[in-house]
């Protein structure tokens, strides 16, 4: 029985509890840990799990705990998840991974140190548009990728902002960028491999109680030539989300759609219902996961636990989705066609760095603890 810690009891965290209880015979939550003890006792009753509470997660480094779920605001993932791989358990962090590349790397390096294992969540790839989506893209069927469309569109009040962690450079770690985008991102490097040149904008058109940008947008070049664009928001009505590929020789996308051209003699396109029938026959015939969401990458870390088998998303995978990122914010603060990756003597590998760098585009204005509405949404089902 793996013995499992959910250290911060936010909303998020209801997504991890639920994911370990469906797996009653291979876990069990035996401790949780908030800075507001009431938030986690209050979990502890409505799931009833029976678990220790306490505040300080230092009180379980030395409570034999196998697998941590790490479910705090960004700025204290990297000192958490280190202690919790020295003290000899596995982690599963939320996105994002950290809120710089050096933490980035000082995890991965206490991971090769420890043996044990660290998985970033990015739940988006565990669902089954996405999953299919990939797996046609690897069967070739489309051609190669010439262009990306991501639009990571969410929609976030203006007091969404007022939680005492949100809105700031130094303990958000940056906007709908690095904390909403961070999904579509992790896929699309994914599905598509890292870009070597970025050139972004971003903005803050709705939100001036936070410092953070609420919307931005990224182009991407490829070292074969192919593009891509990242639209950032959290201020898109009705938070419409995908994934659209052109391909040589077909689109491709989730919410799923196929189209498929082929030329005329003068050039103009026919509609190449054969390739189109093949596709979609390939990808009806793609079988369901058994579970989606974070019970998926739950489930995966579990069986990497149990059996060795290999993380689908692991630390290497969550810093690749950094690097990106803080290209998109040095991109958009500076002005520059940034090339990928980014060093170690960068500005934007460090927290420092990337504060001392940033647009601040309004000071944060209020201080909100904690939402008495704790309910969430965790993106698109894209069907």
């Amino acid at each position: 029985m793996i013995k499992v810690a959910v250290i911060g009891t936010g909303a998020i965290s209801s997504s991890h509890i639920e994911g370990y209880l469906q797996f009653p015979d291979r876990c069990k939550i035996v401790a949780l840990c908030d800075l507001y003890p009431e938030k986690a006792e209050a979990a502890n009753r409505k799931y009833g799990l029976g678990a220790k509470v306490v505040r300080d997660y230092k009180e379980l480094l030395h409570d034999g705990i196998d697998l941590v779920s790490v479910c705090t605001p960004p700025y204290v993932h990297a000192p958490i998840s280190i202690d919790f791989l020295h003290a000899g358990s596995h982690v599963l962090v939320e996105k994002p991974m950290a809120a710089s590349l050096a933490e980035c790397d000082e995890m991965n390096e206490a991971v090769k140190r420890t043996g044990k294992l660290l998985s970033v969540v990015a739940q988006n790839r565990f669902r089954n548009p996405i999953m299919k989506l990939k797996q046609i893209i690897d069967s070739g069927l489309a051609g190669r990728l010439l262009h990306a469309q991501v639009n990571s569109s969410w929609w976030r009040g203006h007091c969404y902002y007022d939680l005492w962690w949100r809105g700031t450079w130094e303990k958000e770690g940056g906007g709908c960028t690095l904390n909403h985008a961070v999904h579509h991102i992790d896929a699309l490097l994914w599905m598509m491999g890292p870009p070597v040149q970025v050139q972004a904008y971003m903005s803050n058109v709705a939100h001036d109680n936070a410092e953070v940008e609420d919307l931005s947008m990224a182009m991407l070049r490829y070292a074969d030539g192919a593009l891509g664009q990242i639209t950032s928001s959290v201020v898109h009505h009705g938070e419409e989300q995908q994934f659209v590929f052109q391909g040589l020789d077909a689109r491709i996308s989730a919410p799923w759609k196929v189209f498929a051209s082929t030329s005329l003699p003068n050039g103009f396109p026919r509609e190449n219902q054969e390739l189109m029938a093949k596709i979609q026959q390939a990808y009806d015939a793609l079988p369901d996961l058994p579970y989606e969401g974070h019970t998926a990458q739950i489930d995966n870390v579990l069986c990497a636990i149990e059996t060795g088998s290999p993380l689908l998303i692991d630390g290497d995978s969550g810093r690749r989705t950094l690097d990106l990122i803080m290209g998109i914010y040095k991109s958009a603060s500076t002005g520059e066609n940034v090339q990928l990756p980014l060093q170690q003597d960068d500005p934007f590998y460090t927290q420092e760095g990337v504060r001392k760098q940033v647009p601040y585009f309004y000071q944060k204005s209020a201080s909100v603890e904690n939402f008495a509405d704790s309910s969430i949404t965790t993106g698109s089902g894209y069907k």
